[in-house]
């Protein structure tokens, strides 16, 4: 039994001797030499027990290989090299190597600022401020992609605006033309390029650029980019305008009344809406109600009381016959002669059904329709000589009378 304590206190001892005797890779130190800046192996701790008095040699580490070899460019890149290369013979090529960059940047620079001072004069200057960078070629003038959805995409002529045919709109170029100045679309399409490049989110650009496919008659694209902008302010009574324009010259009337009557409310109390009672009167033409175009076209004049197009509409108007006021009286006298009709042939019929009744009473219900028909004229006929009959002996009486009374 004494056996079964030396065995263990043995095994025990014999482990505990490997533990002391294992060169794990955690007792490696590492330490920074401060003289050459790097990084350095230490000596592993001492141990405890040693069989030879003979010194232990020190196995390499390779993770430490791996740090101590790996260098970093100026350029912030890392670079592995081997652990016997010579360090001061790397870092006098790297010193060189950035030392002739760094020269010849130098010397580019002071060359192009000499060449750059001897061609430029104060006329290069003004020009080159004057001269506007060409667009790329590839750059088309648009509102950017399509939006998916607008308050107003119910509309019929919105909906319908991939079939729509192209109807160009040179009255348009007015909002562009300056006074005194020809018009020329080239230049607004440049100009509205560059404003595309400064502001690309711009819903007043939107509106222009809606403007300019209306002058050239691209309905798809002008109502494209009016709804872009109705998408970003839904109640800008501009655009609104400008749409119900679009839609009103394709005859979509409805429509056009719809956004004109938006336009009109949201209208800012600060700008002027003589644009759009000029538009509803035209659609009110349009519509062939003129007294509600008329009183539209007052409105506009009244705000703008030299804009010819309105007079025009009101002279056109007044030219024209009053046809719709014969047309209306002509369906009340027609419509009061067949009332009369109508009472006079229900008043027959009741008269009629009465007189049947009647007979059927009296005993004479085995006579047909036939029969009472012609008893009832028969009677009517009686009645009417016996009136005459009556008259006349009133008559002959009255004469006997006076010729006695003379006698």
């Amino acid at each position: 039994m004494s056996e079964i304590p030396c065995l263990t206190y043995m095994a025990l001892y014999i482990l505990s001797f490997h533990i002391l005797q294992s060169n794990s890779r955690t007792s490696t130190l590492w330490k920074l030499n401060a003289e050459e800046g790097k990084i350095i192996e230490a000596s592993h701790f001492p141990k405890l027990v040693t069989l030879s008095a003979q010194p232990e040699e020190v196995e390499e580490d390779p993770i430490f290989n791996i740090i101590t070899s790996t260098v970093i460019h100026y350029g912030k890149t890392w670079t592995k090299r081997s652990a016997d290369s010579s360090d001061n013979l790397y870092c006098t090529d790297c010193e060189n190597l950035n030392a002739t960059s760094r020269e010849l940047q130098s010397t580019s620079k002071n060359m192009t600022a000499k060449a750059h001072n001897t061609t430029t004069t104060k006329a290069d200057k003004k020009s080159a401020k004057s001269s506007q960078p060409s667009p790329p070629d590839n750059e088309q003038l648009d509102c950017g992609k399509t939006v998916n959805f607008t308050y107003y995409d119910s509309l019929v002529g919105i909906a319908n605006r991939m079939s729509h045919p192209n109807v160009p709109e040179p009255t348009v170029a007015l909002i562009f033309k300056k006074r005194g100045a020809e018009f020329d679309v080239e230049a607004l399409e440049r100009r509205l390029m560059k404003a595309k490049r400064e502001k690309p989110k711009s819903v007043q650009l939107y509106n222009q650029i809606g403007n300019f496919f209306r002058i050239k008659g691209d309905t798809y694209r002008s109502i494209e980019c009016f709804r872009r902008a109705l998408a970003v302010s839904p109640h800008n009574a501009e655009v609104l305008l400008n749409l119900a324009r679009v839609l009103f010259n394709l005859q979509y009337l409805d429509d056009a009344i719809y956004l004109t009557r938006r336009s009109l409310e949201v209208q800012p109390p600060d700008k002027s809406a003589w644009m759009q009672y000029y538009t509803l009167g035209e659609i009110f033409k349009a519509y062939g109600h003129y007294q509600e175009a008329a009183l539209h076209l007052r409105h506009c004049l009244e705000l703008r009381p030299e804009f010819e197009p309105a007079l025009a509409l009101l002279r056109d108007m007044e030219t024209l016959p009053d046809n719709t006021i014969h047309i209306y009286t002509l369906l009340i006298i027609i419509c009061l002669v067949l009332g009369v009709l109508l009472v006079i042939v229900s008043s027959v019929d009741a008269n009629l059904e009465t007189d049947f009744a009647h007979d059927q009473k009296s005993g004479n219900g085995t006579s047909t329709a036939t029969s009472s028909h012609r008893h009832h004229f028969n009677r009517a006929m009686a009645m009417r000589s016996l009136k005459m009959g009556g008259g006349s002996l009133r008559s002959s009486g009255n004469g006997a009378k006076r010729g006695t009374s003379c006698g």
